[in-house]
């Protein structure tokens, strides 16, 4: 691996010329999950975290983003951050890190704690746990999926939230209800952290960042709208871990799409000091500070994985 190292190093100097590596993880799971073979497990992520260890110094973001503006970065920089507020993330993902001896930062949706389901967890699970062959949504205009097989229910989940993801929410709402019935089966409430959970990920010295209170597409709402959401989120976890929060993550996350000019300003005015994208690229000193580009590759061997990984430092990420 060293001539990969050599190489993130001759690309992500110290300092000046520095540049910063986000990568971006949303669940792990205990096991592989047929629905979602590249959503990584417990094995998997601790083989990735071996990886990035051996090439990449891995840092807290808030430290990263201290080194941004005083264009001070070590080499080979790197942050890992988690977006939603999974269970898993407190219950898998944070031992294995801490047996790396390693940070994360976790981009939490406030409303989805203690019991709650993001939509798209509702869409997935009627359809994983859906007893019939067939799902008939002819009703909402999405047709009718077969349900025979593994790759036929991710075909379904697949089709119906690129449909849907984009409506607006009181009409993306109604939809993930019509699936659900025509599902007919009982839905999981354990999916998301519970705030006693995130108290105690705070307290073992992870991040807490804010995502919004329901997750929505913030360019698709009005600006009264956005910024409740914004600081209203920030509010309410602030207050279950007792610390202001200076991290931000833009639900869904590319730019223009899903949050404009507007919403960044917003997140500013809330009091954040920086906020990540879905966006590919490497931030350097000169990066807008509330439009930090993140990353994750999911090559299946170690070469591949850090050679996108180095390459993805070409790119500056797409901003509003």
């Amino acid at each position: 691996m060293m001539p990969v190292r050599m190489l993130a190093s001759m690309m992500s100097p110290a300092g000046a010329a520095g540049k910063l590596s986000i990568l971006i993880f949303h669940r792990v799971l205990p096991r592989p999950d047929p629905l979602f073979p590249e959503e990584p497990d417990a094995a998997r992520f601790d083989t990735l975290l071996r990886w990035i260890k051996q090439t990449y110094r891995v840092i807290p973001l808030e430290e990263a983003v201290h080194g941004l503006q005083h264009a001070s970065l070590p080499s080979r920089a790197l942050s890992i951050t988690f977006d939603d507020g999974y269970a898993d993330n407190a219950r898998v993902a944070m031992p294995i890190l801490q047996r790396h001896g390693l940070h994360a930062t976790f981009f939490v949706a406030s409303g989805f704690l203690d019991g709650g389901r993001m939509w798209n967890d509702t869409v997935i699970e009627s359809v994983r746990a859906a007893r019939q062959d067939s799902l008939n949504l002819e009703k909402i205009g999405l047709g009718e999926f077969l349900l025979d097989s593994a790759s036929a229910r991710r075909h379904c989940i697949d089709s119906i939230l690129t449909r849907i993801k984009h409506l607006p929410p009181v009409e993306r709402a109604n939809a993930v209800d019509d699936v659900a019935a025509a599902a007919d089966v009982e839905l999981p409430n354990d999916l998301m952290m519970s705030s006693s959970e995130l108290r105690q990920m705070s307290e073992a010295g992870m991040t807490i960042g804010g995502h919004t209170v329901s997750h929505p597409i913030l360019a698709s709402l009005t600006s009264v709208q956005a910024a409740s959401e914004i600081g209203e989120g920030k509010r309410a976890l602030e207050e279950i871990i007792g610390k202001p929060m200076n991290l931000f993550a833009y639900p869904n996350g590319k730019p223009v799409r899903d949050y404009t000019r507007r919403d960044r300003d917003l997140v500013e005015a809330a009091g954040y000091g920086a906020a990540v994208t879905t966006a590919a690229g490497a931030s350097r000193p000169d990066s807008d500070l509330f439009q930090l580009p993140r990353f994750t590759p999911w090559d299946r061997t170690q070469l591949r994985f850090l050679g996108r990984l180095t390459h993805n430092l070409r790119r500056d990420g797409e901003r509003v």
